[in-house]
């Protein structure tokens, strides 16, 4: 059997890295694929392009990602650019992706001759004015900020005021302070999810299992995807997280993240998880803090609008990635999901993330509890001021319970929807609709 190597794309230069390729070479009488793949966003249609060669199938799987044409108007907007997500999400091909469309520079501050040539930053980004310059794990150079202020501020005198810098992270935007201050009204901030329903324009379940991370999508199977994430995590752990100054035992940090998946979507209970690690509440409020940051774990507060009645006070907390979820509890492909006590949290935190994926900064997000048992979700601000009321469910069928009518009495929602695993949509009374998750998902979208 002949061997086939995708060849590998070199960060050295702005040019486009190739398509994301699945390669399935057949030969008479065997049965088994060998499958490789490279990953590439290349356009900005959601479809799926098959091309059929004489000596194999290639199958050319394009997955184009939606924030793609929103960075390209910022950059038209603003002097900079801040593009944050965690490791691996696809910034660096996203960026790239734009870049190819004109003079760019690309420097990663992880490679040392990258950021050798930054030693003397005002004199070096003066040379490229003319470009747009893309920085690749800038929470690494902080002190940067203050140089690209100055920059943009003569840019701006010199009529060179926008599209200057790409500034790509792998932490929040809490994290980025000095960014925040010292480029405040010249910067636009924009999140990159993993891939979400809408994007990958095929069967939800493996994006379900498997997660939104590209590699772990893409890979040739449940076990292989298992692998990479497996590996993601002890990188993040072992690598990734001491470059950022924290010293905490990876071993301690990996319990710890284990056991925000046992307990996903659960309120936090901070001093259940002192007791389980041996450490006081200060420092399990430390370890929560930094895996927020790193865009990990999402911390869902709850709703207080009705000072009339007793709400828990508590946020709820998710592991944001289903993949990393499933991963960490060791669970490899459906059937085991499908017998794990986790999957309806599991199946709860997936919808949400695909659902905050698509919404402007501007909605906020909530769930409601009170101490009677009223209940929903996820709560949406918007920024005209009405409330969406959204209740999640894994059954085909959009069963509601008493909590959820009980909370829509409380808020009096403009709109309330239960999410279910069937894709119908249809009114269930009292204003409440039935619908499916990617139905639901490009209705927040278009908002």
């Amino acid at each position: 059997m002949r061997a086939h190597t995708a060849r590998r794309y070199e960060t050295q230069t702005c040019q486009a890295p190739p398509p994301l390729v699945i390669c399935m070479w057949t030969m008479a009488g065997l049965s088994s694929l060998l499958c490789e793949m490279s990953y590439y966003a290349l356009s900005c249609k959601m479809k799926f392009n098959i091309e059929i060669m004489e000596s194999c199938a290639i199958i050319s799987i394009m997955i184009p990602r939606r924030l793609t044409p929103t960075i390209i108007n910022r950059l038209e907007q603003f002097p900079a650019v801040a593009l944050l997500g965690p490791r691996q999400v696809g910034k660096t091909t996203l960026a790239h992706t734009i870049a190819k469309d004109r003079k760019s520079i690309y420097l990663d501050l992880e490679i040392a001759t990258d950021r050798a040539k930054l030693l003397n930053a005002e004199s070096y980004l003066s040379a490229h004015e003319d470009k747009l310059v893309i920085l690749d794990e800038v929470q690494r150079a902080p002190e940067l900020f203050q140089t690209l202020r100055g920059l943009i501020d003569q840019g701006i005198r010199d009529g060179r005021g926008l599209g200057r810098f790409l500034l790509l992270g792998s932490v929040s935007v809490d994290l980025l302070k000095q960014s925040g201050e010292s480029l405040a009204g010249r910067i636009a901030y924009e999140e990159l999810f993993p891939l979400d329903v809408l994007e990958i324009n095929a069967s939800r379940d493996p994006l379900w299992l498997r997660g939104g991370f590209p590699k772990s999508f893409i890979s040739k199977d449940d076990h292989a995807s298992t692998i990479w994430r497996d590996n993601f995590i002890r990188t993040y752990l072992e690598r990734d997280i001491p470059q950022l100054g924290p010293r905490i035992p990876a071993e301690t940090l990996r319990r710890f993240w284990t056991m925000l998946s046992h307990n996903q979507g659960n309120l936090l209970n901070a001093a259940q998880l002192a007791r389980n690690l041996s450490v006081d509440g200060k420092t399990i409020a430390r370890y929560l803090d930094l895996m927020v940051d790193l865009l990990l774990v999402r911390r869902l507060i709850p709703f207080h609008a009705n000072a009339r009645k007793r709400l828990v006070k508590s946020p709820k907390v998710y592991v944001r990635d289903s993949g990393l979820v499933h991963a960490l509890l060791g669970i490899e492909n459906m059937e085991r999901l499908a017998g794990h006590p986790v999957i309806g949290a599991s199946w709860e935190g997936f919808v949400i993330e695909n659902l905050l994926s698509v919404l402007p900064w501007s909605i906020k997000s909530f769930f409601y509890r009170s101490f009677t048992g009223a209940e929903i979700d996820l709560v949406l601000e918007l920024s005209d001021g009405e409330c969406w009321a959204i209740e999640i469910k894994r059954s085909l069928s959009a069963k509601l319970e008493k909590g959820f009518y009980s909370a829509c009495e409380d808020l009096k929602p403009t709109r309330a929807f239960v999410v279910y695993s069937g894709s119908e949509r249809y009114p269930i009374g009292d204003g409440i609709e039935a619908i499916g998750l990617e139905e639901l998902t490009a209705l927040l979208a278009g908002l």
